[in-house]
């Protein structure tokens, strides 16, 4: 398949949220040293004073962004926009899990869990690709997890959040292709980022049924701090400036819309394969025999 994407040869305006430790702020470091523009975002900035310089004094700005604030994100990329400072790639970073059991979250709770990871990145993408649009370029880059595609005991809310911002993903992606416009979902495994610290256990408690539960054994582990991700945020978040710069591995692959990191994502991934394949060899007959005839 030719190259249909393409991309200026100058530095990029990258706006990236989360950026106060893990995938966020290793990317903004990678993008920096590479002599790009970085606007970081966190929700809290004071927190992280030393960070705040050590990205102003590279060139960068940090803003305060809460992705869960129904207008601020928009706000942002407007201001920016018209500031002079358009958004050339958009990096849907932020995010955390909530663990339960299925039936046991609170409706409150899956919707923040929705809004952190759907509704937010669906405004900033909102806000940003018309801009993108007009100029004939840009980049949104939105970080997907292997509980996309098939998710772990205790982690339905965060599994259908990134499902949620997948599938849309999935459809933009052709929509905005002709206008030089590119939908990038990076995949993730388990990687050493701050997530395991940051894990939130539903607030109604599990019923005895599923004591001993998988599920049960998730939500242990996750809260006991002692999860630790095979996989290395650094090297990942150098394979995500490559694919999105067209460099080193991503060379030659403009146009893909998934990149797929961590060495459990490729065992998730086939497990999923799997779980397709299998469903056909079943029900393939069936699936084949209920067209109506003419």
């Amino acid at each position: 398949m030719s190259t249909t994407h393409t991309i200026p040869k100058r530095p990029l305006t990258w706006l990236i949220t989360g950026c106060s430790s893990g995938f966020g702020l290793s990317l903004t470091r990678i993008a920096q040293a590479h002599g790009h523009t970085v606007i970081a975002t966190s929700r809290n900035p004071s927190r992280t004073p030393d960070l705040v310089q050590e990205v102003e004094n590279k060139g960068g700005k940090w803003l305060q962004l809460d992705v869960d604030d129904p207008s601020r994100g928009a706000q942002v990329i407007e201001d920016l926009e018209a500031s002079g400072q358009p958004i050339d790639v958009l990096v849907n970073n932020a995010g955390y899990s909530i663990y339960t059991a299925g039936e046991c979250f609170t409706e409150e709770e899956v919707r923040q869990q929705m809004e952190t990871l759907y509704f937010g990145p669906f405004r900033l993408i909102r806000a940003a690709v018309p801009h993108m649009r007009k100029r004939r370029f840009g980049v949104v880059v939105n970080f997907s997890s292997g509980a996309a595609l098939e998710g772990r005991d205790s982690m339905g809310a965060y599994a259908a959040s990134k499902a949620a911002l997948d599938g849309l993903s999935k459809v933009l992606a052709k929509e905005v292709a002709p206008f030089n416009v590119r939908i990038l979902t990076v995949a993730l495994g388990t990687f050493n980022t701050n997530m395991g610290n940051a894990t939130i256990i539903g607030k109604n408690p599990l019923p005895e049924d599923y004591r001993g539960s998988v599920a049960q054994q998730m939500m242990d582990y996750m809260s006991s701090g002692k999860f630790e991700g095979n996989g290395d945020k650094d090297k990942a978040m150098k394979a995500v400036y490559e694919v999105v710069t067209g460099e080193g591995v991503g060379a030659g692959h403009l146009d893909e819309r998934l990149l797929p990191l961590g060495r459990d994502l490729d065992a998730r991934i086939k497990q999923v394969q799997a779980y397709l394949a299998h469903s056909l060899e079943v029900f393939g007959e069936v699936c084949n025999n209920v067209h109506r005839e003419k």
